[in-house]
């Protein structure tokens, strides 16, 4: 049996307090970075493969069921508005179609055909990567899809929280952080899913600095949707160039990015 299905160490929850139940899950949670942690030379690997893919014009796909689906779902979707990227360059793509973000489709995980399909519809080639998702590292989905892309020399990558699983046998970089067995036992949305949340926002954070999409330690490429991102923006400017708030929106107001807006005035 994987760890990620093995027996809670806490019993009788349903007599805990709720005090008692918030500290213990608490207590499990903060296991997960170390995990994290002893699974960064793994990261690393798949980070610089990335990097180089991407580098020459390739894109970062992601593909899971379940909970893992959801969360490259949630980090693809997180990229463009944070460092300025295409749409289509990190894509996560869900075991059951968008609608199963939402709601599950039944035993849309157990098709180990269906990834390839999916990603398919993407014109998936060998320039790009495509990561597997899974905590249990045995979703038929991925482990499929993870295949058919190494027959055609697509490089792949795996996020799992058991250690020696399937998918994490199929995958080229493979990354393991092993969480153990859940609070609530076999509900991998806990300890596992932040332990993947954690990996994933190392993998794309990382490999968009590589490329150039920060500056310092500010996401000068980030999207201006809304006023809070736009009142951050002036911020930047301001202090990158030791201007003051009027000047600063009058800059970004006409070049339309922080980027723009701080490499004109370096410019000048």
């Amino acid at each position: 049996m994987s760890t990620t299905e093995t027996a809670s160490n806490y019993d009788h929850l349903e007599q805990m307090s709720v005090q008692e139940l918030l500290t213990n899950i608490n207590k499990e949670d903060k296991t997960v970075p170390l995990a994290v942690e002893k699974a960064i030379p793994q990261l690393e690997k798949l980070v610089k493969a990335t990097v180089a893919k991407l580098k020459e014009g390739g894109r970062l796909f992601y593909i899971g069921a379940g909970t893992s689906g959801r969360l490259g779902v949630v980090d693809a979707s997180e990229c463009p508005p944070t460092f300025g990227v295409p749409f289509d360059l990190v894509i996560g793509i869900m075991a059951g179609g968008d609608k199963a973000i939402r709601k599950a489709v039944e035993f849309a995980e157990d098709d180990d055909q269906q990834a390839i399909i999916d990603l398919d519809a993407y014109g998936v080639n060998e320039k790009d990567v495509v990561v597997g998702i899974a905590a249990s590292g045995r979703t038929p989905y991925v482990i499929g899809g993870l295949q058919a892309c190494n027959e055609r020399g697509i490089t792949t990558g795996c996020i799992v929280c058991n250690a020696d699983s399937k998918v994490a046998a199929v995958a080229k970089f493979p990354v393991e952080v092993v969480t153990g067995p859940e609070f609530l036992t076999g509900s991998t949305r806990m300890k596992a899913g932040t332990a993947q949340k954690l990996a994933l926002n190392m993998l794309t954070t990382s490999t968009m600095i590589q490329l150039g999409r920060v500056k310092g330690n500010k996401m000068v490429d980030m999207q201006l949707t809304n006023h809070k991102l736009v009142d951050r923006g002036v911020r930047m400017i301001m202090d990158e160039l030791n201007i003051s708030e009027e000047k600063a929106k009058e800059l970004l107001e006409l070049h339309g990015s922080v980027r723009s807006a701080i490499t004109s005035a370096a410019e000048h």
